[in-house]
Parts: C-alpha cells; sequence; structure tokens
C-alpha cells in the first residue's frame, strides 16, 4: 500500500505544495532482508533467534512474515546481524522528503517567474502521467 503526502513549502512570498508517495512496511521483504544477512553471516535460524532471545519458531516466522516483528526484536535483529536497520526496512535507502523538498525549493528560488512557471508544468505534466500510468 503506498500513502500520498502533501506538503507545502514557502518561496519567494509564494507556496509550493510537493507531493510524494510513501511505500508501507512490507513484512515479507524484511524477513526476507533478515535471512539474507543471517545466511551472509553463516548463521542458522537457531543461531540468530538465541543471539536475539527469542525461539526458533519466531525467528522463522518473522523472516516468513507469518507474525509482524516488534521494533525492540527488530532492532535486535540488526545488532545481531551487525547491520543498520535502514538495511533491513529497505531495498534502497529512503530519500528523506524534507531533504527533496529543500531541494526543490533551492533550484526554484533561482528561477525568474517565467522559469518558475515552466517547472510547474513541467511538474504538473509528470503528476498527470503518474496517475494514468502508475
Amino acid at each position: 500500500m503506498v500513502y500520498i503526502i502533501i506538503t507545502h513549502l514557502p518561496v519567494q512570498f509564494k507556496w509550493i505544495f510537493i507531493v510524494w508517495a510513501v511505500k508501507m512496511m512490507d513484512y515479507y521483504e524484511i524477513g526476507q532482508r533478515i535471512r539474507k544477512f543471517r545466511k551472509a553471516r553463516g548463521l542458522s535460524q537457531e543461531q540468530l533467534a538465541e543471539r536475539v532471545g527469542i525461539s526458533m519458531t519466531h525467528m522463522s516466522h518473522i523472516e516468513t512474515a507469518n507474525t509482524k516483528l516488534s521494533l525492540p526484536v527488530f532492532v535486535q535483529l540488526a545488532e545481531a546481524l551487525e547491520v543498520q536497520t535502514d538495511l533491513l526496512l529497505y531495498d534502497q535507502p529512503p530519500v528523506c522528503p524534507d531533504a527533496v523538498v529543500r531541494d526543490i525549493a533551492g533550484m526554484l528560488e533561482e528561477c525568474d517567474g517565467k522559469q518558475a512557471r515552466i517547472v510547474r508544468e513541467i511538474v504538473r505534466t509528470t503528476l498527470q502521467a503518474f496517475k494514468a500510468y502508475l
């Protein structure tokens, strides 16, 4: 499931509205990433479960998304696997929406009125294409 988030940012006494999508957590994918790192470390489910203090059954259920893992267990798994939590959550590191908004605002401040209107039309057309084809 994807949620659409809309925010606004003042630029030269105008308000720009920025839209981006946020993907919900996919517990199966998280479980598969945990499995990938566990195997890369040469650990069995039993060994990793023991390090984290959970049952082997619970460890198996986490990897297959038959259960949603708690935040404390998630953090303990990341520590036991010696990986950052972002690497377990995402296939690719997420882009911070606030940084993107600031970056776009900085670019727009360098534009004159005509350029800003052209950028607005490009963004509008791109968003319409997203709605139509994605």
